[in-house]
């Protein structure tokens, strides 16, 4: 029936197979247009998904767009949620929301995620975005549709990529031994993920039998032949067979512009202007789909985003913003490719192998072998397979290997923490774990891809050790240090936007130690302003307050101390914590007592630096009795959200901004001028 009114029971519209057609080309012109837009997200698998996700929601789903929580309807999960624009432009073209709504596509407070939230949207059935978990989520629905009598379908969007995920088999085994043969499994069969051809990262093939062998029926078809496709699903949906069923939908990634098809850099990547243009052209609808004044829309909401961000922000006497003023000026390099560059520096160490999952090319991690072909057999290429890939790391280590592995740290860190805590931590490998695009810095990708919370983890695990490197040139020195000098578990996290440098090869880089940074004035280049030494080296200055740092949050750190001294004549102690675990107790003890004033700023569920710090304090018997005022920037315990990576550190508030305004609210307290309750009332405004 597809789009149905759920109280009458009539069908609300119905599509023939070429009316279907001529949908998906227009949702593919209007996919484009959105990605475009955005200025990211995911083109090639959008429009290799299209004429199923078409099919799907204009005619062989059971759904009702002015009822999205009819209980009676067939339910979809998209566990290639990174796919999401496709989803969003089949519930538009459903009836849900009007198309033209899809040009919020990743924009800050957004409905339109980089992956989709089924809290933030009607006709989202789950939140998505860690490949492998949604299979998982369709066997959950269909045994509660089971429980509870109903009918209903229910029908899982994956990747074959995807399937190199090894929970897309538990789900698989569970489908088959529950016999549920209300759910029917689609895989968007593109034979292309981000490091390449899905044969040569890891070969998943043949899934027909490897899922029959599993207990499932299969089918096959040719994706983008509508009249295939509709016949397939609706087989599917029309006949049970005590089996889940199958359908491996064979397509081409970037299905319908010549330039994008078959090419596996176009996973990641939207097209410009110009290129949206050419591939409308090849569509023929250059002259039916607005694009123009779909993309002036985009840019309105884009304009009410940054006025509300402009609106929360601290105000000082000037706009201390990066690169904002005439001097004070800053380079910016992702920290990311300081990890490459030490791993292509250093690589010719037989001892070292490199383990690829599939976005080796954004952390940097294939930077080991892209200039140096003879180490080639020392990259092994896992796919997209954390938990297998930590314990094989550990194998290796075992063997005297020194093994290095690295994906999204919301993934490096999460994902497979049951096999970092046993297979590498209890056993004490020497094993180290590249969390990347770290914090905020994936930005539009949304929620599940933003490690705001990884940290936890990995600092409460014993034998484990944690840098936090603040720029591109302390990330390779970091790197370099890890590999070759640290021995047992260790992890090093870092970003992927472009953040500034503010370290040269002299600053001082000792592991487990410390540094000191003092804004001195200004000068042309902001890294000029400010001398950096070792915490164990510096003499007292009578410093007004401390602010304690990691990561990129370091360089914000600096551009406060700035706002500080230049709007209030204060003189900030800024700490260098690049080494989070073991942190530098000497070194925060002597900054409690000497400025009695500390201030921490992470990019990072609030807890992770600020909760050892406090505990440092608060146990040490020399400080008893000896006043400390504490406050904390990060995360406020919430989930992240589509946006640029710096609109990110607006939005939650941890901005040098932020750390100033925090810093006038306890020297408020500390000068006696306010009470704790009237200086929680602080507003900076110069």
């Amino acid at each position: 029936m597809s789009i149905v009114d759920s109280r009458s029971g009539k069908v609300r519209r119905e599509y023939s197979v070429a009316e279907l057609a001529e949908q998906a080309r227009l949702m593919r012109g209007y996919d484009l247009t959105a990605l475009c837009a955005a200025g990211s997200g995911h083109a090639g698998g959008t429009l290799s998904i299209m004429d199923v996700a078409a099919a799907l929601y204009l005619r062989v789903a059971d759904h009702d767009p002015q009822a999205p929580e009819w209980a009676h309807r067939d339910r979809v999960v998209w566990s290639a949620g990174h796919k999401a624009p496709a989803l969003y432009l089949a519930l538009a073209f459903s009836g849900y929301f009007d198309r033209d709504d899809v040009m919020q596509l990743r924009r800050l407070s957004s409905p339109f995620q980089g992956h989709p939230h089924w809290r933030k949207l009607p006709g989202v059935e789950a939140s998505t975005g860690s490949l492998g978990q949604g299979l998982s989520i369709a066997v959950g629905l269909a045994l509660a549709a089971r429980l509870d009598g109903r009918k209903n379908k229910v029908f899982c969007i994956m990747g074959d990529g995807e399937q190199q995920e090894g929970q897309v088999w538990e789900a698989a085994m569970e489908a088959a031994h529950y016999h549920l043969d209300n759910l029917i499994a689609i895989i968007d069969e593109n034979r292309l993920q981000i490091d390449g051809a899905t044969c040569d990262v890891m070969d998943v093939e043949p899934l027909d039998v490897r899922y029959a062998a599993f207990g499932w029926e299969v089918m096959s078809c040719d994706g983008h032949d509508m009249e295939r496709v509709v016949n397939a699903l609706e087989y599917a949906k029309s006949h049970a067979h005590g089996k889940p069923t199958l359908i491996v939908a064979k397509t081409v990634k970037g299905k319908g512009v010549s330039f994008m098809e078959n090419v596996a850099g176009w996973h990641g990547r939207v097209p410009t202007r110009a290129e949206l243009v050419a591939s409308l052209k090849e569509l023929g609808l250059e002259e039916t789909i607005p694009y123009e004044a779909l993309l002036a829309k985009a840019g309105e909401c884009q304009q009410g985003v940054d006025a509300r961000l402009a609106a929360k922000m601290p105000r000082f006497s000037q706009d201390y913003w990066w690169n904002a003023q005439p001097n004070m000026k800053v380079e910016m390099k992702p920290t990311r490719m300081g990890f490459g560059e030490a791993l292509a520096a250093r690589g010719d160490d037989e001892r070292v192998v490199c383990l690829g999952l599939d976005i080796s090319g954004s952390i940097t991690i294939s930077e080991f072998y892209a200039k140096h072909p003879e180490r080639k057999p020392r990259w092994l290429s896992l796919g997209i397979a954390e938990q297998s890939a930590t314990s094989v790391a550990a194998g290796l280590a075992r063997e005297g290997k020194l093994p290095v592995f690295g994906t999204y740290a919301t993934f490096a860190a999460a994902r497979n923490l049951d096999q970092i805590r046993v297979s590498v931590c209890y056993a004490n490998l020497n094993v180290l774990i590249a969390g990347a695009h770290g914090g905020v810095s994936v930005g539009p990708d949304g929620a599940t891809h933003q490690a705001l919370e990884d940290l936890f983890a990995i600092c409460g695990l014993p034998n484990m050790v944690a840098v936090v490197p603040c720029d591109s040139v302390e990330t390779r020195r970091a790197t370099e240090h890890l590999l070759f000098e640290q021995v047992g578990p260790k992890y090093i996290r870092f970003a992927r936007e472009a953040t500034p440098i503010v370290t040269t090869a002299e600053t001082p880089f000792v592991f487990g130690r410390a540094n000191v940074i003092r804004f001195r004035g200004e000068q042309p280049r902001f890294a000029d302003a400010f001398t950096t030494t070792l915490a164990g080296r510096h003499c007292d200055e009578q410093e007004d307050l401390s602010i304690l740092a990691c990561g990129p949050m370091v360089p914000e750190a600096m551009r406060a101390a700035w706002i500080l001294k230049r709007d209030f004549g204060w003189e900030t102690r800024v700490l260098n914590l690049h080494t989070l675990k073991p942190l530098d107790e000497a070194a925060i003890l002597r900054a409690a007592q000497e400025t009695g004033v500390l201030i921490t700023a992470e990019e990072h569920q609030v807890g992770a630096l600020a909760w050892r710090v406090s505990e440092i304090v608060t146990r040490d018997h020399d400080l008893y009795g000896t006043p400390v005022l504490t406050g904390a920037i990060g995360v406020q315990d919430r989930f992240g959200d589509s946006g640029s990576a710096w609109e990110l550190v607006k939005e939650f508030e941890v901005s040098a901004e932020h750390i100033a305004h925090k810093a006038a609210e306890l020297m408020a307290v500390k000068q006696g001028r306010l009470d704790k309750k009237a200086a929680r009332e602080v507003v900076v405004q110069r």
